[in-house]
């Protein structure tokens, strides 16, 4: 009889310990969930909550951790997320990652451009052993759409894996770059392309081509800028060219990975498209 009291003992034990666990993984995410809900919503929609987070196993990654993005989802989805401002106030927002910096702040200041955040101002950078953070401010009638600014992001490889809400108008965004790209075209050989006028400089992917030649209008007075960048960023070379020019040819040397086209001057220089020709298929092992 010793023997099935202890195996008896051992199945509570089991059981006890695992809705134990259960019952901390829930706490966890329903701390979450209180992050970005007003108290008093929590409360009265308590119920209703609970229901749409069931079963609370679908709302944690692989590893244990909160899907913080499913869950704002979620929330948004039902209704019961709110980031819109009786009126316009400043909104902080603080982007942290561990990859390169300079890298980083090319992507993040990209992708809130193309969501339409244009006037912002940089509040502080801080770059340490734990990492990087990039803080904004800048005024607005809601905050950051955590799931347009996720989706944006996508694009360049990179991925939300946490967002803090410290209140309605101050939020932290945990970032993971580790495969990121700028989300830009990609010139082929055989593919002719034009760069339409525009207020920002133009940047390309040129990974995988040996030369290119842009030709510029007759109705343009374009002063080349172009700038050399490796996949990780960090500036190759500059070139500059005070004199106006029609055709230029430029070499792709192999740890040339993204290119930056620009005026010396002004961008109103170029009122007319420059047309790009990539020449030649990069050989992408030969520096490997």
């Amino acid at each position: 009889m010793v023997k099935p009291f202890f195996l008896f003992l051992l199945l509570v034990s089991s059981v006890f310990s695992n809705e134990i666990a259960q019952e901390t993984n829930d706490n966890e995410l329903f701390e979450k969930i209180k992050t970005f809900v007003e108290p008093k919503v929590f409360v009265k929609d308590r119920g209703f909550i609970d229901t749409i987070f069931s079963p609370t196993k679908d709302y944690y990654l692989d590893e244990g951790k909160v899907d913080t993005i499913k869950v704002i989802k979620n929330l948004k989805n039902n209704g019961i997320l709110n980031l819109f401002f009786d009126k316009p106030r400043e909104v902080n927002i603080s982007f942290k990652t561990s990859g390169n910096s300079q890298f980083f702040v090319k992507i993040m200041s990209d992708t809130l451009q193309n969501i339409g955040y244009y006037r912002y101002v940089t509040t502080e950078s801080i770059l340490d052993a734990s990492g990087f953070i990039w803080r904004i401010a800048l005024t607005s009638e809601y905050a950051a759409d955590p799931l347009i600014l996720s989706q944006e992001l996508q694009k360049s490889n990179c991925v939300i894996t946490d967002v803090i809400r410290h209140s309605p108008t101050d939020w932290t965004y945990v970032i993971q770059m580790q495969d990121a790209k700028l989300n830009t075209s990609v010139l082929m050989d055989g593919m002719e392309y034009e760069l339409k006028r525009s207020l920002y400089s133009y940047w390309l992917d040129v990974s995988k081509i040996k030369k290119l030649k842009i030709t510029s209008s007759y109705r343009n007075s374009w002063y080349p800028y172009i700038a050399y960048y490796d996949k990780s960023m960090k500036l190759l070379r500059v070139i500059r060219r005070d004199i106006k020019r029609r055709v230029i040819t430029l070499d792709m040397k192999q740890d040339t990975h993204y290119l930056k086209i620009s005026d010396i001057y002004t961008l109103k220089n170029i009122k007319d498209a420059l047309v790009l020709t990539p020449i030649g298929v990069r050989d992408t092992n030969a520096s490997q």
